[in-house]
């Protein structure tokens, strides 16, 4: 058996007329949007949103502020398990990549890949593996291992030649904090991402992407209401340009207070001490149709589908790969 599987790199547009492919994970937040008798509407308001919001931090030489528009891609990562070659691909990885176009030089600046990260195997190990371990258990706990074999794969993608091939820079994933931390705003700051805070503790999630290979810190952005979480390889102040950090933040705040408007749609701005509270009703909606009930529903499904689809037909070959997987 071959010691890296094979992935193979598809990209699809993410417009007003976008449409999400049957393999998606319908749980990802841009497929949400894109369904019911509002999608054409939903995705033409995000969008707006996401532009104006990148022309507001790139405000330099932008006197109008409409000198920039983002244009997104969606990733989706195949991964093929098979070692004789047979077609037995499985969508791992659904990313967001983000491109620049600066309508005054009729440039096109590529700019980050990552943004929003989905995955059925992850969902397999929140929704599935750490549910039926704590079932009927008295004190939360995880099982041994959890993760690790998600994290190899992701560190075998973004290593991997076809990674290289179509992307000149490592990922950045951009996520909400958590509701259950409280964030302390300390003195660094930086013109693009902001003010920094530490969290009180770790979290799973941090420990979870841990595993992938990516550190985190949490940066609220010049006029944003709360922190979001950065999660990268590498330097993430001094690895990407300005215009590509903005790329990241307009894209995933526009998304975030979409779906998470009691934190990012907030009335009031996080403070130097901050707990996020997903129960705060001093919060304006947009007028962007999402149902969050549905999609924490559909995370199980999706979870279930990993299980009988990758993890159950594959286990030994993945057992096999995980134990002789080196980083």
């Amino acid at each position: 058996m071959s010691n890296d599987f094979k992935f193979a790199v598809n990209s699809i547009s993410f417009d007003e007329n976008y449409q999400p492919s049957d393999n998606t994970r319908i749980t990802t937040n841009f497929a949400n949007l894109a369904r019911g008798k509002s999608r054409q509407e939903n995705l033409r308001n995000t969008l707006k949103m996401i532009d104006n919001r990148f022309n507001a931090l790139a405000h330099w030489d932008n006197p109008n502020g409409d000198r920039y528009s983002v244009e997104l891609e969606i990733i989706s990562v195949d991964m093929n398990i098979d070692s004789e070659g047979n077609d037995s691909a499985f969508p791992t990885i659904e990313i967001l990549k983000t491109n620049i176009v600066d309508q005054k030089t009729k440039k096109r600046i590529e700019g980050i890949v990552g943004n929003n990260f989905s995955s059925y195997m992850r969902d397999y190990d929140f929704s599935v593996l750490l549910l039926n371990h704590n079932k009927g258990q008295l004190k939360f706990s995880i099982p041994d291992n959890f993760g690790d074999l998600h994290g190899k794969i992701f560190k075998c993608f973004v290593n991997s030649d076809v990674y290289k091939q179509n992307f000149i820079k490592p990922p950045v994933i951009c996520l909400s904090v958590s509701d259950n931390k409280t964030y302390h705003q300390t003195e660094n700051q930086h013109p693009v991402l902001g003010v920094e805070y530490l969290p009180n503790e770790t979290s799973l999630t941090e420990q979870y992407f841990k595993k992938m290979g990516l550190k985190v810190r949490y940066f609220m952005p010049p006029h944003s209401v709360a922190p979001l979480a950065f999660y990268f390889f590498g330097d993430l102040l001094n690895d990407y340009s300005n215009l590509e950090l903005i790329s990241t933040i307009s894209t995933m705040e526009t998304f975030q207070r979409i779906y998470r408007p009691e934190i990012y749609n907030a009335n009031a701005a996080a403070g130097k001490r901050y707990k996020p509270n997903l129960k705060n009703p001093d919060h304006s909606l947009t007028r962007i149709v999402y149902d969050r009930e549905e999609r924490s529903k559909l995370a199980v499904k999706q979870g279930k589908l990993a299980e009988e689809n990758f993890i159950k037909p594959y286990q030994s070959i993945l057992e096999q790969w995980s134990a002789s997987y080196a980083s």
